[in-house]
């Protein structure tokens, strides 16, 4: 499975193709879809364009993408510097999604084991039926996992996060030995630098991955990238055997 990450933290500024409203969202789900991602990871923005955990405004993105993506998975981050750290209007917006209506809902949601309360939070997230996707940053988050089973995930996120490429596979394969078999598909990914080397690592591995320009804006030579599609077919083409002007 190759899900793409249209957006995260990241800001025009970085990448002028930065999806942010729900119509560039929408389009930019259609165009990485068309080019062969089978999952979609996105960060609900606000009118200033500012990460929102707010039922309307995740109604907005994700009703939006699935308009233009219908039949694929759609999942969202609740990351905790989104309410600023504070854990309890974390976990307060996110219970507000049990009034959004199915078309609005996303299937999944991201949740980091490295923050605090991320297992109230996987409560909250199971108790109004959105499925749980497990950030795992560390080998600490991986032995959280094996202590016992997490009802309601759907899958393992292993994040390389802020390594250096030179150490990013040795990270990953530290912390996919710690993890072992949890029950779920596991996804391994890396971000920045060390993207291109994880996600090779992960589909020599036979695991599922993503890429997207919430994790890198160049592509698998170093060059810039006009956005995710581009992505999309660079992985296609360079790891998947298939032309990169397919789709």
């Amino acid at each position: 499975m190759l899900k793409v990450c249209l957006n995260g933290s990241r800001t025009r500024s970085e990448h002028p193709g930065l999806p942010v409203t729900p119509a560039q969202l929408a389009g930019a789900a259609r165009a990485a879809v068309e080019a062969g991602a089978d999952c979609l990871h996105l960060h609900p923005r606000g009118v200033d364009g500012a990460e929102s955990l707010l039922a309307v405004e995740v109604a907005a993105a994700v009703s939006a993408v699935r308009q233009a993506c219908p039949g694929i998975p759609v999942g969202v981050s609740t990351g905790l510097w989104i309410t600023a750290r504070d854990v309890t209007a974390r976990r307060e917006l996110v219970r507000g999604w049990v009034a959004l209506r199915p078309a609005e809902r996303p299937d999944f949601a991201s949740v980091n084991l490295s923050e605090p309360s991320a297992l109230e939070l996987a409560a909250v997230l199971r108790e109004i039926g959105i499925g749980i996707e497990a950030g795992v940053w560390t080998t600490r988050d991986a032995r959280l996992l094996g202590s016992g089973p997490l009802p309601g995930i759907i899958r393992v996120l292993v994040e390389i996060i802020g390594v250096p490429p030179e150490k990013a596979v040795a990270e990953a394969d530290a912390i996919l030995q710690e993890l072992g078999d949890p029950g779920v598909p596991v996804l391994l990914h890396g971000e920045q630098e060390a993207c291109w080397p994880v996600l090779r690592h992960a589909l020599a591995l036979g695991l599922d991955t993503r890429i997207g320009l919430e994790d890198t804006l160049t592509g698998p030579d170093g060059g810039p990238v006009t956005g995710n599609a581009a992505l999309v077919r660079g992985v296609r083409e360079l790891y998947l055997g298939k032309s990169y002007s397919e789709g």
